[in-house]
C-alpha cells in the first residue's frame, strides 16, 4: 500500500513540477521571444499554401485565389490563380528584394521600399503584409505591455516600434498572442501622427498541416466603414523542403 501511495506522490509532484516549468519558462520568455515563437507557428522553417482573399467594400465585393510558399524570413512567393484578370500575376521577395511579375505586359518590376506601404491587389492588406519584405521579429523593437483577454483567450500585450534602419510605415504596432498557443488574435497599426488606421483580427482556429493556426485573418481600415479583407487559409502544408533557386525572378514567370 505504501508503494502504491508513493508511485502516486510520486506521479503527483511531477504533474505539478512539470506545470510550474511551463508557469516559468513563459514567464521567462521576452516580448521578443513571444513574437518569434507566434511568427514561428505561422511560417515554420518552410509553408506552402492555399488561400483565398475576399475584398469586401459596402455596394461590392470580389474573391481572389492564390498559392503562396515561404522559407523563413527571406523567401515567399505568391502566384494569383484566380480569377482570369489577375491569373498568373506573381510577387517574390528574396532576402530585401521585392519584384512582380505582371503576364499581361510581360515584364517584372522590382517593387521600391516606398511602394511596401501601398495597396496590395486593391485590398485593405499592403504589399508588406502579404510578402512580409519586414520581419516582425528583427525589425521591431517589443515591449510587453501586460495581458489581456481577446476572445476568451488569455493573451500577451505587445507594442512594437520600427527600428530607425527599418523601411516601415507604420510608427507602431500593437499586437495580442494567445498565451497557451502563442497565436496572433489581434493587432492594431498606429501611423506617425499616432493614429490608429488598421485593426486585424485572426480566428477559427485550426489544426492545419500538423500545426494550430489561425484560418481566418480580417484586416478594416478604422476610417472606411463597410471596407474589409478578409484572408482565408484553405490548406497549408509546414517544413516541406524548398530549394532556394525555387524563389528566383526566372521561376517567376514559369509558375502555374
Amino acid at each position: 500500500m505504501k508503494k502504491i501511495q508513493f508511485i502516486k506522490f510520486s506521479a503527483y509532484n511531477l504533474v505539478c513540477i512539470i506545470v510550474l516549468m511551463s508557469m516559468q519558462l513563459q514567464q521567462d520568455l521576452s516580448a521578443k521571444d513571444i513574437v518569434k515563437k507566434a511568427d514561428d507557428n505561422m511560417r515554420g522553417k518552410t509553408s506552402q499554401a492555399d488561400i483565398t482573399i475576399k475584398i469586401i467594400r459596402p455596394t461590392w465585393s470580389r474573391e481572389m485565389n492564390m498559392k503562396a510558399w515561404t522559407k523563413g524570413d527571406d523567401y515567399s512567393m505568391i502566384l494569383v490563380t484566380s480569377p482570369a484578370k489577375e491569373k498568373g500575376t506573381v510577387f517574390l521577395k528574396r532576402i530585401k528584394e521585392v519584384w512582380n511579375w505582371i503576364p499581361s505586359i510581360e515584364r517584372n518590376i522590382k517593387l521600391p521600399p516606398s511602394m511596401m506601404s501601398q495597396s496590395w491587389m486593391g485590398t485593405d492588406f499592403t504589399n508588406d503584409d502579404l510578402v512580409k519584405e519586414a520581419s516582425s521579429v528583427s525589425d521591431y523593437d517589443h515591449r510587453l505591455l501586460g495581458k489581456e483577454t481577446i476572445s476568451d483567450k488569455d493573451c500577451y500585450k505587445i507594442e512594437m516600434i520600427p527600428k530607425p534602419s527599418a523601411a516601415i510605415v507604420w510608427e507602431k504596432v500593437i499586437v495580442w498572442i494567445d498565451s497557451e498557443d502563442f497565436l496572433q488574435l489581434k493587432a492594431e497599426f498606429y501611423d506617425e501622427d499616432g493614429e490608429l488606421v488598421n485593426i486585424m483580427n485572426s480566428s477559427e482556429v485550426k489544426e492545419i498541416g500538423g500545426r494550430k493556426i489561425t484560418s481566418k485573418i480580417e484586416m478594416f481600415p478604422v476610417d472606411e466603414e463597410g471596407n474589409s479583407t478578409v484572408i482565408i487559409y484553405n490548406d497549408i502544408t509546414f517544413d516541406k523542403p524548398i530549394n532556394d533557386n525555387f524563389f528566383t525572378t526566372r521561376n517567376m514567370k514559369q509558375l502555374k
